[in-house]
């Protein structure tokens, strides 16, 4: 008797360890909200490179090759630097600075912004030819823009005009902004561009916010969460990496975070209620990456902004989110970083605090500024070997999964896809 009572105590004692150290489930957001299914190539990617500071192997039998892995272990250390890092170039066409940013730094790709595109044209010979001198390089590069439609586009003006998300989301319509995150993403895939910095999750509570206004699609967290996720699942489907923005939320704010830094006075709880929804039901259907704004949250963390916070980015987002995808700044240049921090110390604090790309879009002295502070962390192990080799990995395993290449693009069939443009807007009867 005394054998079998001592058997049954040992069960129970293993069935409650085990419990205590299943992984921790993020909280539902959206018990009541009816979200769209994931599309089978939207699935999570495996529990690895989420700041945890370790890399484990993506196969549990060993039946298939981690090629991420194979690949992070070729890689020197200045390589695997070089992925942190997101840059802007000036100008038109490749110049002695982007082919010191691929040679001497291996950046892992860029951005571009209006004044890099002229033309479809011109764009498109930009593009091939930054993959060209990419083309001894181990890993392929990021190409981005920030693409909304709306005021927010980075497109030549060969295309034609995306009416806002404001518009999308006042419509009701999820086959609207289905089928203009399809237009959003031929238009990117057909240049080669790989990423988008959309759609914009945040919700416009406040009427007098400087920076998101119609870029938002509402101030209702549901018609957010519902237009963002369908618009992120048509941007994907055609190949483009949809990057999330701008986590936790910057819809109720007074200050443009390019000019200052604005500060939240909201408490978890409330955010919880509303401007983390969208982001949470994004996650939970897959979103591969997100971009944290530059928002001083005094209830989270009173001395650091969400940018380069360890209570935002591994608590909140990694943690109880469950995100385990690859977290981007948004760009460092902008007034709220450099007129209160120094931009290379902001930089370490971002990849300590769990996050994965710097991105730095102008002036490229604070561009080596960030490049040499990472590297001076890494020398000092602020950054350990262990955590770098973490941040690339989530990095390389997002490059391997939409199947990056550096090889040229074709271009767009601008007639075709204006035609589409036209054809959606008369059927869903909504104006640029």
């Amino acid at each position: 008797m005394r054998l079998w009572l001592r058997s049954g105590l040992i069960v129970v004692f293993i069935i409650a360890i085990t419990a205590a150290c299943a992984p921790k489930q993020a909280p539902d957001y959206d018990q009541n909200a009816n979200a769209p299914n994931p599309s089978p190539s939207n699935q999570p990617l495996p529990e690895v490179g989420s700041g945890s500071d370790s890399i484990e192997n993506g196969n549990s039998n060993g039946q298939e090759k981690d090629h991420a892995k194979s690949m992070l272990e070729q890689m020197s250390t200045a390589e695997k630097l070089g992925q942190l890092v997101l840059v802007g170039v000036e100008g038109t066409t490749p110049d002695d600075t982007a082919r010191q940013f691929l040679e001497d730094y291996h950046v892992g790709g860029f951005i571009f912004y209006k004044n890099n595109i002229k033309n479809a044209e011109q764009a498109l010979d930009f593009f091939n030819q930054l993959k060209k001198m990419n083309k001894e390089s181990k890993v392929p590069l990021f190409l981005s823009v920030d693409e909304e439609g709306g005021r927010v586009t980075r497109m030549p003006e060969d295309f034609k005009a995306l009416p806002t998300a404001e518009k999308i989301g006042a419509s009701g319509s999820e086959e609207l902004a289905a089928d203009l995150g399809s237009i959003i993403g031929k238009e990117l895939s057909g240049f080669g561009l790989n990423m988008d910095f959309a759609p914009v999750l945040d919700v416009n509570s406040n009427p007098s916010n400087p920076v998101i206004g119609s870029r938002s699609f509402g101030n209702n967290a549901e018609v957010v969460s519902r237009m963002g996720i369908t618009m992120l699942q048509a941007i994907e489907q055609e190949g483009v990496i949809p990057v999330v923005k701008h986590f936790p939320g910057h819809g109720d704010t007074s200050v443009d975070s390019h000019l200052s830094l604005p500060v939240v006075e909201h408490d978890l709880e409330r955010l919880r209620q509303l401007e983390l929804v969208p982001f949470a039901r994004a996650i939970k259907e897959g979103a591969d990456a997100v971009m944290v704004a530059h928002l001083l949250m005094p209830e989270l963390d009173a001395e650091h902004p969400a940018s380069f916070s360890r209570a935002v980015i591994t608590e909140l987002l990694r943690e109880e989110l469950n995100f385990q995808g690859v977290v981007i700044t948004d760009d460092m240049t902008m007034g709220a970083i450099v007129k209160h921090y120094d931009i290379g110390e902001a930089a370490v604090k971002f990849i300590q605090a769990g996050g994965n790309i710097v991105l730095v879009g102008h002036e490229k002295d604070r561009q080596l500024a960030v490049i040499h502070a990472l590297t001076a962390a890494v020398e000092s192990e602020q950054i350990t070997l262990d955590m770098l080799d973490d941040r690339v990995y989530s990095i390389l395993k997002l490059k391997e999964k939409y199947g990056l290449r550096d090889e040229p693009a074709d271009g767009p069939d601008i007639k075709a896809i204006n035609q589409e443009i036209i054809n959606i807007l008369s059927k869903h009867n909504t104006k640029q």
